[in-house]
């Protein structure tokens, strides 16, 4: 779905998604994009700050209230702001105007090449051991993607839980923001790696972590970012 007021660039990123092989649905107006995202239920949301009548950061914390869509956040002003406050309502990725439509195709493709939610195992099929992951009260079970923490389930974004899933998948070992991004965006993402500082916040913010003495996610100075052991 794109969601973008300026119709020549809207029909040109949904001409591109349709050469990729998308079926595509276009509106250029933030109040008409939450109901039209309940009808048709997109796997990404090509998303523009700057809408009329209600704009990009509140038509994604509605999105998010239902759907797991990747969200790619489209901004024509630069101010470090407007970032942060896109991202923290769960979109995945932002680019700013004027961009290449050949890089939004190969970040979506990027994104779409990471896994989806896996149904549940029945009841009577026990979770293998090397699924789950422990730190102190924090419980993550990387093949269901589910998180809880002193038994309670957090409700983490796709990206949020992708970040969250590479570093537990290695306790101890540090990441750079470089291997992050190749981890969870992918080899050929193109865009600036604060991007991960960005979602390491929001995660802290829903874990109950502190970003001066993490008990899970872990700040090594000039490094990068480790699992902690939760004490």
């Amino acid at each position: 779905m794109v969601v973008e007021d300026e119709a020549p660039l809207a029909n040109l990123v949904a001409t591109y998604l349709e050469r990729d092989g998308f079926e595509t649905t276009i509106t250029g107006d933030g109040a008409d994009a939450v109901p039209l995202a309940r009808q048709v239920d997109p796997d990404v949301v090509v998303l523009d700050l700057g809408l009329p009548h209600l704009d990009g950061v509140e038509v994604c914390r509605q999105l998010r209230t239902f759907s797991d869509a990747y969200v790619v956040m489209l901004t024509a002003r630069t101010e470090e702001i407007d970032t942060l406050i896109g991202l923290s309502v769960g979109a995945d990725d932002y680019m700013s105007k004027p961009f290449s439509p050949r890089e939004l195709m190969a970040r979506i493709q990027a994104m779409l090449r990471r896994p989806r939610s896996r149904p549940a195992a029945p009841p009577t099929e026990p979770v293998a051991a090397a699924t789950i992951r422990s730190f102190g009260d924090l419980n993550l079970d990387i093949d269901g993607r589910e998180v809880t923490v002193d038994g309670t389930p957090i409700a983490l974004t796709r990206t949020e839980f992708d970040v969250l899933a590479a570093l537990a998948r290695e306790p101890g070992v540090v990441f750079t923001r470089a291997q992050l991004i190749e981890a969870v965006w992918g080899p050929s993402w193109i865009g600036d790696e604060h991007l991960v500082d960005v979602h390491i916040g929001h995660l802290r913010r829903k874990l109950g972590d502190n970003a001066t003495r993490g008990r899970y996610v872990r700040t090594v100075r000039g490094v990068g970012y480790r699992m902690g052991t939760g004490a």
